[in-house]
Order: C-alpha cells, then structure tokens, then sequence
C-alpha cells in the first residue's frame, strides 16, 4: 500500500471528446477515492480555460482522468509541461505515439510484439475497393474505447464495395487503419508502476453478448462478462504479461497503462496479436485495471494513490516520458 502525504489534487475529467462522460465517471471515482484518503480534491470538468483554472487550484499534482482527444493525445501534457506542473499517466511524447495505432505498431513490432498486418487508407479508397480481403477490421487512426470500429464481412450491410452513405466511422473519419480481423478472444493485461518498477497485474478475458469489445461493450452494465483472471493457459497468459509489460516500457508509460489483445486460440502462441495500448484506461466501476488490481490486492484507492505517487516521482526526476 502506498503511502502519500496529504496533497492537494486536481482531478481533471469530463472535456468535449467522444468519451466525456466515461471521463466524468472516472473522475468522479478518483476523486471520492482520494478524498476518502483525506486528501484536498479540486474537480476540474475541462473547458478551453483550463490552464487558468489549474494556475488558479495551484494543486500539488493533477490527476488526468480525461480518455480521448485532448487528454490522451499529447495536448495536456504539454500544457502542464509548461506550467510546470506534476500530472499523472503519460508525458507528451509517450501519449502523441500511444494514441496513433500506427505509430504505435512502428515503434512496437521491432521489439517483437505481435500486431495485426495492415495499412492506413482513405474514406475515398474504401468506397471504390475493398483494402483489405474480408473479413477486415476499420478504425480511426487515433481514438481510444474502441470508438467508431466497424468490421467489414461479407455479410456486412456496408455494401460491396461500402456505400458512401452507410454508417460507419467513414463518415466522421477521412484517414482509418484498416487490418485483417483476427478471430478468437478477447484479452487485456494492465501495468502499474512503483517505486520497484513496472509489473503486469494479470490477463482479463472479455466475453462479450455479440459483436466486438467496442465502446458500448466497455460501459454499458451486462453487455461484457470479465473473466478475471481469465481461464487460458499459463503460457498464452504470461505471454499477455510480458507483452503489456514491454509496451509499457518501450512507449515510456507512466502509472498505469492497459494492453489490449485478440487471441486465435487455434493457433497458440502465433494466434497473440496486440491491438492497442492505452496510456489512459478507465476508471469506472466496470473498468479493467481497478478490477485486476483488486485480484493483485490493490483496492481502488490504493491504485489511485500509486498512481499519484509515481506521478511525483516522475516529476521529481525531471520528466514524464521514460527518461528519469
């Protein structure tokens, strides 16, 4: 258990990204839990007056709540950078990479991580052909929760090729990753950091009602069953860890990070793709790493705490990108 004097904490959330009310949950559950620690919380629902908001809190350290496009892409944290002020989870240049799903493949795959085949295309090149053979996977280049991800088959109502006019995230994205779709399982594994290092809290298997573990899936109560830990072989699971775990390293993680991964359980360990890694991972109550770190022994507030505490850590080595 971490033990932290009593600060003052600004916990940023909400923000006008697709995930704002999941931010607004996550938040709200910091916030509780920080301030059931007896620390002094500032709640701080992101507008565009944001910075004068913090100067005015003048807060020991932020806690960055926010999921999405300004809070997870390298926006913030270059903005408290100036400020100087202490924040938790990633610094710039770890969250510009982690939230490009291509620039995370490049700086991942020479490390040995296993990623889906793919290419990047354009809203006009999906209407004209098929990028990829079916079934394939399209999502935004740069989105977390698994927002605006469709799956194209041969069954699909998109049209052959897709119709302009057919929903999808076409319609609201111009470039999208488009990757063959790996069957089979469902996977995650979280990292925390402490004052000893990293270390994986275990693998969750998501069985999901229908469809895919895509945004609806994640925050809507009864629509995903979590298997923690999740009931797969030892080999394939220590696997899952050593990836989560390298991807955090290499990316320059921060407090905590969520790897994410499908598994063709035909094919044993070749069958282990990762899809993404997310330096930012919910904290609802139907969130993932607050239930694995519950399964490792950490209960919410203790999470919470570490996470502020490696936040100070970082700071007082002098950065937030892996080079303290």
């Amino acid at each position: 258990m971490t033990t932290l004097p009593k600060l003052h904490i600004a916990v940023l959330m909400g923000g006008w990204a697709n995930e704002r009310e999941v931010s607004l949950m996550s938040g709200k559950g910091v916030a509780d839990a920080l301030e059931s620690r007896g620390h002094r919380v500032t709640r701080i629902d992101m507008d565009r007056e944001v910075a004068q908001r913090i100067a005015e809190a003048a807060p020991d350290v932020v806690f960055n709540a926010l999921h999405g496009v300004p809070g997870e892409d390298g926006s913030v944290q270059g903005m408290l950078d100036l400020m100087g002020v202490p924040y938790t989870h990633s610094g710039l240049a770890t969250s510009v990479v982690a939230i490009d799903k291509q620039l995370t493949k490049q700086a991942l795959i020479p490390h040995g991580i296993p990623f889906p085949g793919g290419r990047i295309v354009t809203r006009e090149e999906i209407f004209e052909r098929d990028p990829l053979p079916r079934p394939y996977v399209l999502k935004p280049v740069n989105e977390g929760s698994s927002v605006g991800v469709a799956i194209v088959t041969a069954e699909s109502n998109y049209g052959n090729p897709i119709a302009p006019d057919a929903a999808g995230p076409w319609q609201d994205f111009e470039r999208l990753l488009a990757e063959p779709f790996i069957k089979g399982r469902e996977l995650t594994a979280a990292v925390i950091d402490s004052a000893e290092g990293p270390r994986a809290l275990g693998v969750t298997e998501l069985i999901i009602d229908s469809g895919f573990y895509d945004f609806e899936h994640k925050y809507t109560d009864g629509k995903t069953v979590h298997v923690c830990p999740a009931e797969i072989p030892a080999e394939i699971a220590k696997l899952c860890e050593q990836y989560a775990l390298k991807a955090h390293q290499v990316l320059g993680c921060k407090g905590t990070s969520r790897t994410d991964f499908r598994w063709d359980d035909e094919q044993g360990e070749d069958g282990l793709f990762v899809l993404e890694t997310n330096t930012q991972p919910g904290m609802t109550p139907l969130s993932l790493v607050p239930e694995q770190a519950k399964h490792a022994g950490m209960d919410y507030a203790d999470l919470v705490e570490a996470i502020v505490a490696e936040a100070l850590r970082t700071h007082s080595a002098g950065g937030t990108d892996g080079d303290d």
